[in-house]
């Protein structure tokens, strides 16, 4: 198997595992507080990203070492306030409502990235971004009567997500992966341990499998999606991604009995299209502004 196929295939595993901690955090938000189960799911997050700083070379000692400390921590704050607000999300907005919103986090980047990372952003990108969120008004679908500002919470997590993204690209000038990897994890865990306690809730026996197949599928999603960008560019995992979406919307309609209606269907299209196309723009303009190899012939 070639390293670009097993690239897919960690890819393809860490999509599909996502889904499903999708789905399991959806039946537990129904029944438990999002304060309380990100709680747990950072707890086992922070055990991953220690065991796997430790398996790397220069251990914990080197994964420490950064010259943007404020800005890692901040990283692991927003990261941990995006997962709560999407667990809001899932149970008030729907499974398959949030999804299909939260697919404009690519577009919402190429948005910040202009003030906050200084990047030009030209007319093929910026029709891109309109399009995108055209679409998202068409998911949200402003002007029926049914209009409920829950579906703000997923637009509200897409936001969050995009701000880790962006504070992730100005640490990897200077950090490993791993050092991110390291401070996000650990930052969200010390965070979301002043306030989670507060939110403990007895948990029924029959859910504590839940509970621990929920922090199995974030560490080994984690785990498949670095493997995945060690044997693949990060433009080729990312229409991968997209998948998710998929399987977001048959768990939702399946497992907890969501309707999709044609203006989702329509929009999540809408969305994921230009998103695809922000994806590939930006993959066009990185190769050419990479400087030519003079061996090359």
């Amino acid at each position: 198997m070639s390293p670009k196929t097993r690239g897919y295939l960690f890819a393809f595993l860490a999509i599909c595992i996502f889904a499903g901690q999708d789905a399991i955090t959806k039946y537990l938000g129904d029944h438990y507080p999002a304060l309380f189960i990100t709680m747990i799911r950072f707890w086992a997050f922070a055990l991953f990203v220690c065991a796997f700083a430790a398996s790397s070379p220069g251990g914990i000692r080197k994964a420490v070492r950064t010259g943007r400390p404020w800005l890692q921590i901040a990283r692991g704050l927003l990261l941990v306030a995006e997962i709560v607000l999407i667990v809001f999300s899932y149970v008030h907005a729907g499974l398959a409502m949030s999804q299909s919103i939260f697919q404009a986090t690519p577009l919402i980047i190429t948005i910040l990235s202009i003030p906050l990372l200084g990047e030009a952003v030209g007319w093929r990108r910026g029709t891109a971004v309109l399009v995108g969120l055209l679409g998202v008004l068409v998911i949200i679908n402003p002007v029926d009567v049914h209009f409920d500002l829950s579906l703000l919470l997923p637009l509200g997590a897409s936001v969050l997500f995009a701000l880790y993204s962006i504070a992730t690209r100005a640490v990897s000038r200077e950090d490993s992966a791993v050092t991110s990897l390291f401070y996000a994890g650990i930052a969200g865990a010390v965070a979301i341990s002043l306030i989670g306690p507060f939110y403990w809730t007895e948990v029924e026996p029959s859910d504590w499998f839940a509970l621990a197949a929920l922090c199995i599928c974030g560490t080994l999603s984690h785990y498949f999606l670095i493997r995945a960008y060690g044997l693949l560019p990060a433009a080729e995992v990312q229409p991968v991604t997209y998948f998710q979406l998929v399987l977001n919307v048959i768990f939702a309609v399946w497992l907890f009995g969501e309707i999709v209606t044609l203006n989702m269907i329509a929009g999540a299209i809408i969305v994921v299209g230009a998103g695809l196309f922000t994806i590939w723009r930006e993959h066009q303009l990185a190769r050419r502004a990479r400087p030519l190899d003079p061996t090359a012939v």
